[in-house]
């Protein structure tokens, strides 16, 4: 799968510079928890090093890890569409350094710059499809009846 900041880098320069004027640095020590299911999703973040696994919650058992994020992935996307709430959650496996992003600010350069929020979009569309898969192929794993996965 092509990273986020593949994609990005199909950008002009002066859109890339525009979206990462917005970005922060962050980390996250090993075993922080950065978001929980259901919580407002008001923020997202490029992973520049460590490893974030994504988990989901399934009642009476303990939650399902669906993928494990590294360098270059983009980690949230539910900020894009409402109601803005995380589909999974987030915790940090080791030392995670990323740059963070406002989602309401981005969200206005997007306006600004059709372009360039296209751009966007199309990427996060391609980690939703991704995600979507890998939640499906680990929950079949998991829960399915012997024999019934592609």
């Amino acid at each position: 799968m092509t990273t986020v900041t593949q994609r990005l880098g199909g950008l002009p320069e002066n859109q890339r510079r525009k979206l990462m004027a917005l970005g922060r640095e962050v980390s996250f020590p090993a075993g922080t928890r950065i978001f929980e299911e259901g919580r407002k999703a008001d923020r997202f973040w490029i992973i520049r090093s460590g490893a974030v696994k994504l988990d989901l919650h399934v009642p009476g058992r303990r939650s399902a890890v669906i993928e494990t994020l590294g360098e270059g992935d983009l980690l949230g996307w539910a900020w894009l569409f409402p109601p803005r709430t995380w589909h999974l959650g987030a915790e940090a496996l080791s030392p995670v350094r990323a740059w963070e992003f406002d989602a309401e600010v981005v969200r206005g350069l997007c306006h600004e710059d059709p372009v360039l929020g296209r751009d966007l979009v199309l990427a996060c569309a391609e980690v939703i499809g991704h995600r979507l898969r890998c939640a499906r192929t680990r929950l079949m794993d998991l829960y399915g009846p012997y024999g019934s996965g592609v």
